[in-house]
């Protein structure tokens, strides 16, 4: 029996189980079952030699967004509207067949912006080309999810099952538990608040199921079976993800304002060429993108290019801006000068640590070289002696 039968075979009898206190043991240790064979389903098969056929890109940009939807949704139109690049599209589904990147030039950044094939229903588990999608979208640092404002809500709920059975948890936060393996000492589990879906019982069921007899848990929210899973697993891939409802050209007028109130969610009109700024915008607010501009000592700020930073790419402190720029910068950093958002008074004096918000301007000031280290004629000492009774007398004057 093959991984995708054992796992069909393992939901069955979660579906003809009645969930009740005394039965949450058992759909437990079957939720555990299905995440390992998944994560076996995900691995290449033992014995291959190199990578895969795949369509990954090289990044680019100081940003990564994905496109994925089903087949003929206008992925492809918005790519050739947003970007530029031309698309092919077709009334025919399928017409994209690989990866096609594109650039979007906004607020002095580069987005780097790509048109994945159309996933199916079954995607997880191989059909079409569905694995490759959901890996190029796991290096993405937004997905937008592409859907026809004139079909069922059914697709969004079909594409977020796909997405979370390889791995990809959308708009969500990693739980607050803390898990760690140990080589002897047994299970100490622990919790910080009254639990309501899992007890010290499921949990060592599950790490049994696992092999793990030896191990630390603390649990600091109200988690669920789901949420220690992936703790234990470690693979999960937690992603901002926005809805983007397009042709509500082709809807009423209530249909696109219930669409428009869900949240992360935004209704455009490729055909129309309706609220694709707002996209834009809304892009730029889930990315996190912070701009911080340079200013040389004694000149004018430099607002032609500046340095782009992210949470999710490093971080924004003082820190990341001097490691972005040089490697060894930041030991040779005394202190900066901080104009903007983020500083209390212009200039303020700020450390390694601050950080930075979005136009702000920096000016590093660097550490002074020592006594001694100079070169040349820029020596900073002298050679002559330093003591009066060690200089030498000079010849008395002829009169």
């Amino acid at each position: 029996m093959g991984i995708i039968e054992r796992i069909k075979e393992i939901e069955a009898e979660m579906a003809r189980t009645q969930k009740n206190k005394a039965t949450e043991y058992h759909l437990g240790q079957l939720k555990a079952k299905i995440a390992k064979l998944r994560t076996q389903l995900l691995e290449p098969p033992k014995g291959s030699s190199g990578a895969g056929e795949g369509f990954e890109v090289t990044k680019f940009g100081h940003g990564r967004v994905a496109l994925i939807g089903f087949p003929s949704v206008g992925k492809s139109t918005l790519l050739t509207m947003l970007t530029g690049t031309h698309s092919e599209a077709a009334s025919y589904e399928f017409t994209t067949l690989t990866c096609i990147p594109g650039i979007i030039n906004y607020n002095d950044t580069k987005i780097q912006l790509l048109d994945l094939p159309g996933i199916i229903e079954g995607a997880s588990e191989g059909k079409g080309r569905g694995r490759q999608v959901i890996a190029v979208s796991k290096s993405s640092d937004l997905v937008l999810m592409v859907l026809d404002a004139s079909k069922s809500e059914g697709h969004r709920q079909i594409l977020t099952k796909e997405l979370e059975a390889v791995g990809l948890r959308l708009n969500k936060r990693p739980p607050q538990i803390y898990f760690k393996k140990k080589k002897t000492g047994g299970i100490s589990f622990n919790s910080t608040v009254p639990l309501t879906h899992i007890d010290e019982k499921l949990c060592y069921q599950i790490l049994h199921e696992y092999k793990i007899h030896n191990a630390e848990v603390l649990i600091r929210e109200d988690a669920t079976v789901d949420d220690l899973i992936d703790v234990i697993e470690g693979n999960r891939k937690y992603m901002k993800c926005v809805y983007v409802y397009n042709k509500i050209d082709v809807v009423g007028i209530d249909d696109v304002d219930r669409l428009s109130r869900q949240p992360n969610s935004i209704v455009i009109s490729c055909n129309m060429k309706l609220n694709l700024d707002r996209l834009l915008a809304r892009m730029w607010e889930e990315m996190g993108l912070v701009r911080v501009y340079t200013k040389p000592q004694g000149q004018q700020p430099d607002f032609t290019d500046p340095v782009v930073l992210s949470t999710d790419r490093g971080g924004c402190t003082v820190e990341d801006f001097c490691n972005h720029i040089h490697r060894s910068l930041v030991k040779d950093v005394k202190y900066v000068l901080v104009w903007g958002v983020s500083a209390r008074h212009y200039p303020q004096h700020c450390g390694l640590s601050h950080v930075l918000q979005d136009e702000d301007v920096v000016q590093i000031v660097k550490k002074k070289d020592k006594e001694g280290e100079g070169r040349g004629r820029f020596k900073s000492h002298s050679n002559a002696p330093a003591r009066i009774c060690d200089r030498e007398k000079k010849a008395p004057l002829k009169t």
